[in-house]
């Protein structure tokens, strides 16, 4: 049945989620302009993305899917979707409030240096070999990202940079590969919806409970006034929370996580567009080189071949050996010649995504 599903449908899917992903920068820039300040922002738009996913959770159980209880996970699980559901709060502040701060192309692309930072990480922890290739992506997503920082001191729009926005936007890279490397092991047996659902929902409850340690709780009660603040609001909780990460989703079980994670580089592209038409907001010529030599690291991290199954946690729990099959027998007889893999061969992955602390779904 995969073979009668389209690559190329598969691919315009994952293209339209980092498309609406991207779209956040410009679109927490309108908002701030209406009185709502990042925490606030954050709050919002995770808890209307919560309410639609868990919408969904719903919707999913009453069609047979099983709910994943707190109690029932062991205590890995727990410590481990914890840390995640806190990576993920901590990770939404500081990209919003690096947002309001910074301008949103340099947000994106030191967002973007997490893959790297990835790599390193799983060196260290000894889950990946730190070959030529990693080295070599590595050392460029380094040298591109001081070329990004260095060049802005003298910045496209005749400004410095705040390096406060600029570490601000580093912690979330650091926040985002903290969350890959706890998901990466850490809690298979919680479906991709429910667990995308958990961490939204911690998401608008830290930034709820900021801004109002912040002395901005006011600020929570405005999209409450109704007019446009309400309707930007719902629009950012659904259409750039929810829907891409459905989305995200579907696409990465069409056309495979690598595929896909180097589809999702539309996103800084496609934020830098629209900054650039609706915030007059640029880059200068090395700042973009600096950019383009990220985003060349994401691209042959992703492209490397993987040490070990790309099989990521925060997904559809992994099936449990039971001894009658419940569904289909036909697994269990021989394979046909040529089917079985070589000895020393890694078998394809299942299409099983981790969630990104934003709503989105990781490679």
């Amino acid at each position: 049945m995969e073979t009668s599903r389209s690559p190329l449908l598969g691919s315009l899917t994952v293209i339209v989620a980092a498309s609406l992903f991207g779209m956040l920068g410009t679109l927490s820039r309108v908002v701030y302009g209406l009185g709502m300040e990042p925490f606030g922002f954050v709050a919002w738009r995770a808890g209307i993305g919560a309410l639609v996913t868990a919408a969904f959770v719903t919707w999913g159980v009453r069609r047979g899917t099983r709910l994943v209880g707190w109690r029932s996970l062991d205590r890995r699980g727990r410590t481990s979707l914890a840390v995640a559901a806190a990576m993920g709060a901590i990770l939404n502040m500081a990209m919003f409030l690096a947002f309001a701060r910074v301008p949103i192309a340099v947000v994106l692309l030191c967002f973007y240096l997490y893959p790297a930072l990835v790599t390193a990480g799983s060196a260290l922890l000894g889950w990946e070999r730190l070959d030529r290739t990693r080295a070599a992506a590595l050392g460029l997503a380094i040298v591109g990202m001081l070329a990004v920082v260095g060049a802005g001191s003298a910045s496209a729009v005749g400004s410095p940079l705040d390096l406060g926005g600029v570490g601000l936007a580093l912690s979330a890279a650091v926040s985002q590969s903290v969350f890959v490397l706890v998901s990466r092991h850490g809690y298979r047996a919680v479906p991709t919806d429910q667990a995308m659902t958990a961490i939204l929902a911690v998401s608008a409850t830290i930034a709820g409970g900021a801004a109002l340690v912040a002395g901005a709780g006011d600020e929570l009660a405005l999209p409450l006034a109704g007019g446009s603040l309400l309707g930007l609001m719902l629009f950012g909780g659904v259409f750039a929370a929810a829907i891409p990460s459905s989305l995200f989703l579907a696409g990465i079980r069409w056309i495979g996580p690598v595929r896909a994670g180097i589809l999702m580089l539309v996103e800084p592209l496609v934020g830098a567009l629209l900054a650039a038409m609706f915030l007059a907001e640029g880059l200068g010529p090395i700042q973009v080189a600096g950019g383009l030599a990220i985003l060349s690291a994401a691209v042959i991290i992703q492209r490397a071949q993987p040490a070990e199954p790309v099989v990521m946690p925060a997904a559809e729990p992994e099936p449990e050996v039971d001894p009658e099959p419940l569904l289909d027998p036909e697994p269990l007889l021989d394979p046909e010649p040529g089917t079985v893999p070589e000895p020393g061969t890694v078998p394809e992955s299942p299409t099983i995504a981790a969630v990104d602390p934003a709503g989105r779904v990781l490679p």
